[in-house]
């Protein structure tokens, strides 16, 4: 997967959850999880790897 559709899985995450009221660090865990899920569905990559890697993504962002 390209990293702009995982920001934007991120993104979509991110706005849902705050908008059920959840507070930034959660909402940003949540939506962590979701593209990480995603990557390791679609990639095949375990999900630790995942993870660090969307957490990687985000960093540069920054």
């Amino acid at each position: 997967m390209d990293a702009a559709a995982l920001l934007d899985i991120y993104d979509e995450a991110h706005d849902e959850a705050i908008s059920r009221g959840v507070d930034g660090e959660m909402a940003h865990n949540e939506a962590i999880t979701a593209a990480s899920m995603m990557l390791a569905a679609m990639e095949g990559v375990e999900d630790e790897e995942a993870r660090h890697q969307i957490e990687e993504l985000i960093a540069e962002q920054g």
